[in-house]
């Protein structure tokens, strides 16, 4: 089969967090069982550009990687790729679109409509009421009427990773013809056997209003001796607010913030600690939590994770409330018990090694794209 994803960004641009791993982990493993598959996207990368050619192939891991120059960064507008797209659709036989709100999913909608493509719409957590009201509410509501309904109308299927964003999703009343749930997967490593920091909760991940991180760093002076490390890159500059929360509380020697941290960093950071906390607002999916349990690290995170049923189910961690209290007491309860975590984590790493592994995933999805053609 020949499988086109469509998506504003893409590696090299790693900014933009787990949606750019989970497309690149899918497409490569697509690629991998026998696909041609290719990918359309933008240059954009923050405030810069991606070091990469412009309009023509790169192969990143067995995958077709096409460029395009964005004229209006704010939407991802790109001429060139819009031109590509009514070009070169037909050639495929499904179209995958990652994000909404954003122009290459619209120019893909709309070429893959006039050429009888079908197409897969995959929200990526964006379709969610309260985000929707939250930030730029009247362009967002405005662009969903005007935009996303027809866009969703056509097509083909609507992908979800997790039964939370397609509950999130049908509460916007939009239309969702043939929803579909394939999770994200990771590549899993080896684990690493390393001395853990019987103290240390890591918060690891884009700085964002919507990780909660101002909740559990709330929930610190509650939980006596531990420590807190908050790693990831902040695009919204919240880490000075976060520090003076910190003082504030008078927790500020407890708290480390260490910026973006490279893959192997992570997986170090994530071997080390005790307990991985993501009290997320909403949160579609959390790849992080995946990352953690193929560390054997218990997490601890809110109903509102897409992941949440998952940890619930392997009983690889703890599902709680973002109230700084009840976090605080569900954090301090496994901190004093080494034995409870080690098995939570263990049952974790198994969880991920029959569930979320990529080939496993991508089997998944070629069966969804099968069912979607007929």
């Amino acid at each position: 089969m020949n499988i086109l994803h469509v998506v504003p960004t893409y590696l090299p641009a790693r900014r933009y967090g787990g949606p750019i791993y989970a497309v690149h982990g899918l497409a490569k493993a697509l690629a991998a069982r026998g696909h041609r598959v290719d990918v359309f996207t933008t240059n954009v990368d923050g405030s810069g550009v991606s070091d990469v050619p412009l309009a023509t192939r790169v192969e990143l891991d067995g995958v077709g990687v096409h460029y395009f120059a964005s004229s209006f960064r704010r939407l991802y507008w790109s001429a060139a790729l819009r031109r590509a797209l009514e070009e070169r659709v037909a050639q495929y036989g499904v179209v995958h679109l990652h994000s909404i709100f954003l122009h290459p999913t619209a120019a893909a909608a709309r070429a893959a409509e006039r050429s009888g493509t079908p197409y897969v719409i995959a929200p990526r957590g964006m379709l969610v009421p309260e985000l929707i009201r939250g930030r730029s509410r009247i362009a967002k509501s405005l662009w969903l009427r005007l935009v996303e309904e027809r866009n969703f109308a056509g097509a083909a299927g609507i992908h979800f990773t997790s039964e939370r964003e397609r509950a999130d999703a049908e509460r916007t009343a939009m239309p969702l013809p043939s929803p579909f749930i394939v999770p994200n997967g990771i590549d899993v490593p080896e684990p690493l056997n390393r001395r853990r920091n019987e103290r240390e909760i890591l918060a690891l991940g884009r700085v964002s209003w919507k990780k909660g991180l101002d909740r559990l760093i709330a929930a610190l002076p509650l939980i006596d001796g531990a420590t807190l490390t908050i790693a990831g890159n902040d695009e919204e500059e919240l880490t000075p607010r976060l520090r003076e929360q910190t003082r504030a509380l008078g927790v500020e020697s407890r708290v480390s913030f260490l910026g973006d941290v490279a893959s192997d960093a992570k997986y170090e950071l994530l071997a080390r600690a005790a307990i991985v906390a993501m009290p997320s607002i909403n949160e579609n999916f959390g790849n992080v939590v995946l990352e953690a349990m193929s560390m054997e690290t218990p997490v601890v995170v809110t109903p509102e994770v897409g992941l949440a049923e998952e940890v619930r189910r392997a009983d690889a961690g703890v599902v709680v409330n973002g109230e700084p209290h009840a976090l605080a007491a569900a954090i301090d309860e496994l901190l004093r018990d080494s034995a409870r975590r080690a098995a939570m984590g263990a049952r974790g790493r198994r969880a991920v090694e029959e569930r979320f592994t990529w080939p496993r995933v991508a089997e998944q999805m070629e069966a969804a794209y099968a069912r979607l053609r007929r």
